[in-house]
C-alpha cells in the first residue's frame, strides 16, 4: 500500500528468462501488494522462472497475442484484483524498479493520474545504449505527436507507464491494437478523455538480453503511431469519431 492505495506491478512478458529474477528482486515490496505477470507464450522457461521467485498471479497465453494483447491482461488482472495504482513494468531489466515509489508516489498523493519514465528527459536514451537511429525516430515521432496531439510530452514511446485505476477504468484500452503501436493508442486515448501525464526521468540499459524491434518493424510502428497522432487530430477537431475514443462498455471491472 501507498498512502492507502493498492499498488499492483504489472509485468507483460516475453522470452525473459535471463532477465526476470533480477528484475524481480528490485521491486519494492515494501510498497507493492501484488505482481502479476503475463507470459505471451514465450519459448523460454519465463512462467517456470516466474514459479520459482514466488510470483502469485501468473498468466500464460495459450499462443502469443503480441504485447499490445499482453497488456490487455495485465489491466484486466490488475483491475480484478482491486488495484488502485498499475505499474506496467518490463521484465527485461531495460527500466529500473527502483523508479516505482517515485511513479506511485505522484499518483497516490493525487498529482497526476499518469506517470510516464521517459528515457528522453536528460541524458538516459543515449547513455544508456540507444541506437541512434532509434533516438531519432524517437525525437521525429514525438515532435509530430506533440503537435498532432496538442501535448507537450518528452516522448510516447517508453515502456515504463503508472496508471490510476480511474484512468484504466475510463479509457477504451480493448478497443487498442494488439501489436506495440498499443501504447501511443493507449496515451493518445489518455489525453483524449481530459487526464493529465507527468514525466520522471528514467535511466535505461540497452544490452543484448533486453527486448528490441527490427529497423523493419520499427518503420511499421512508426506509421501506427503517425496514423494514431492523425486520428487523435481529427477527433480532437471535431472533424470525426473514432471507436478508440468511446468509453469502456464493461464496468465490472
Amino acid at each position: 500500500m501507498i498512502n492507502g492505495k493498492k499498488l499492483i506491478i504489472v509485468l507483460p512478458a516475453y522470452n525473459a528468462e535471463l532477465t526476470l529474477r533480477k528484475t524481480y528482486s528490485e521491486i519494492p515490496f515494501d510498497i507493492v501488494d501484488e505482481v502479476v505477470l503475463v507470459d505471451d507464450h514465450s519459448r523460454d522457461r519465463t512462467t517456470e522462472v516466474g514459479r520459482e521467485i514466488g510470483i502469485k498471479h501468473i498468466i500464460r497465453h495459450e499462443k502469443n497475442k503480441g504485447y499490445g494483447g499482453n497488456q490487455k491482461t495485465c489491466y484486466d488482472k490488475a483491475l480484478e484484483l482491486g488495484g488502485d495504482i498499475i505499474i506496467m513494468l518490463h521484465p527485461d531489466y531495460q527500466y529500473t524498479p527502483k523508479l516505482i515509489p517515485a511513479m506511485a508516489s505522484i499518483i497516490a498523493q493525487d498529482l497526476y493520474p499518469v506517470v510516464l519514465g521517459s528515457r528522453i528527459l536528460g541524458k538516459g536514451a543515449l547513455k544508456g545504449g540507444m541506437p541512434y537511429y532509434k533516438y531519432v525516430f524517437n525525437r521525429m515521432l514525438t515532435l509530430t505527436q506533440n503537435i498532432l496531439i496538442g501535448q507537450k510530452l518528452s516522448e510516447y514511446h517508453t515502456g515504463y507507464r503508472a496508471f490510476s485505476k480511474e484512468v484504466l477504468l475510463n479509457v477504451n484500452y480493448h478497443a487498442n491494437s494488439d501489436n506495440f503501436v498499443f501504447d501511443n493508442q493507449f496515451l493518445s486515448q489518455v489525453f483524449m478523455a481530459g487526464f493529465e501525464i507527468a514525466e520522471v526521468t528514467c535511466p535505461t540499459k540497452y544490452f543484448e538480453e533486453a527486448s528490441s524491434i527490427s529497423f523493419r518493424r520499427s518503420s511499421v510502428y512508426g506509421m501506427g503511431v503517425l496514423k494514431t497522432s492523425l486520428i487523435h487530430f481529427i477527433q480532437r477537431i471535431g472533424l470525426g469519431k473514432f471507436k478508440i475514443y468511446e468509453k469502456p462498455t464493461n464496468k465490472s471491472l
